[in-house]
Protein backbone atom coordinates (compact mmCIF):
# COMPACT_ATOMS: atom_id res chain seq x y z
CA UNK A 1 0.00 0.00 0.00
CA UNK A 2 1.14 3.53 -0.74
CA UNK A 3 1.12 6.19 1.96
CA UNK A 4 1.89 9.90 2.11
CA UNK A 5 3.75 10.59 5.36
CA UNK A 6 4.24 14.17 6.57
CA UNK A 7 6.56 15.35 9.33
CA UNK A 8 5.87 18.51 11.29
CA UNK A 9 7.57 21.02 13.61
CA UNK A 10 10.84 19.80 15.15
CA UNK A 11 10.54 16.39 13.48
CA UNK A 12 10.60 18.01 10.04
CA UNK A 13 13.77 19.84 11.00
CA UNK A 14 15.50 16.83 12.57
CA UNK A 15 14.63 14.45 9.72
CA UNK A 16 15.36 17.02 7.01
CA UNK A 17 12.23 16.11 5.07
CA UNK A 18 8.73 17.58 4.97
CA UNK A 19 6.95 14.54 3.52
CA UNK A 20 7.55 11.37 1.58
CA UNK A 21 5.67 8.60 -0.15
CA UNK A 22 6.21 5.16 1.35
CA UNK A 23 5.09 1.69 0.39
CA UNK A 24 4.17 -0.86 3.07
CA UNK A 25 2.92 -4.42 2.73
CA UNK A 26 -0.82 -4.80 3.17
CA UNK A 27 -2.23 -5.11 5.81
CA UNK A 28 -0.35 -2.57 7.92
CA UNK A 29 -1.00 -0.34 10.89
CA UNK A 30 0.69 2.69 12.45
CA UNK A 31 2.96 0.43 14.52
CA UNK A 32 4.29 -1.20 11.33
CA UNK A 33 5.00 2.23 9.83
CA UNK A 34 6.83 3.43 12.94
CA UNK A 35 8.91 0.24 13.03
CA UNK A 36 9.91 0.79 9.39
CA UNK A 37 10.94 4.39 10.11
CA UNK A 38 12.89 3.44 13.25
CA UNK A 39 14.87 0.90 11.22
CA UNK A 40 16.50 3.82 9.42
CA UNK A 41 18.52 4.33 12.62
CA UNK A 42 20.11 7.56 13.82
CA UNK A 43 17.75 10.48 14.34
CA UNK A 44 14.82 8.35 13.12
CA UNK A 45 15.14 5.71 15.83
CA UNK A 46 15.97 8.33 18.47
CA UNK A 47 13.04 10.67 17.77
CA UNK A 48 10.45 7.96 17.14
CA UNK A 49 11.43 5.80 20.13
CA UNK A 50 8.51 4.54 22.21
CA UNK A 51 9.52 6.77 25.14
CA UNK A 52 9.59 9.98 23.05
CA UNK A 53 6.68 12.38 22.88
CA UNK A 54 5.08 12.51 19.43
CA UNK A 55 1.66 11.97 17.93
CA UNK A 56 0.41 10.30 14.76
CA UNK A 57 -2.72 11.16 12.79
CA UNK A 58 -4.17 9.13 9.93
CA UNK A 59 -6.41 11.06 7.54
CA UNK A 60 -6.58 13.84 10.15
CA UNK A 61 -7.74 11.56 12.99
CA UNK A 62 -5.47 10.96 15.98
CA UNK A 63 -4.15 7.40 15.78
CA UNK A 64 -2.38 4.81 17.90
CA UNK A 65 -0.12 1.88 16.99
CA UNK A 66 -3.10 -0.38 16.24
CA UNK A 67 -4.77 2.06 13.85
CA UNK A 68 -5.01 0.37 10.44
CA UNK A 69 -3.59 2.04 7.36
CA UNK A 70 -5.25 2.01 3.97
CA UNK A 71 -4.14 2.72 0.42
CA UNK A 72 -3.24 6.41 -0.06
CA UNK A 73 -3.69 7.25 3.62
CA UNK A 74 -2.28 10.58 4.74
CA UNK A 75 -0.19 10.09 7.86
CA UNK A 76 1.07 13.00 9.94
CA UNK A 77 3.76 12.61 12.59
CA UNK A 78 4.23 15.57 14.91
CA UNK A 79 5.27 16.56 18.42
CA UNK A 80 2.47 17.13 20.92
CA UNK A 81 1.12 20.65 20.89
CA UNK A 82 -0.09 22.82 23.73
CA UNK A 83 -2.30 25.82 23.68
CA UNK A 84 -4.05 28.15 25.94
Amino acid sequence: MNLNVGYFARLREVFGVTSENLTLPDPANVGHLLDLLRQRGGVWSENLAADRAFRVAVNQDVANNDTPLSEHAEVAIFPPVTGG
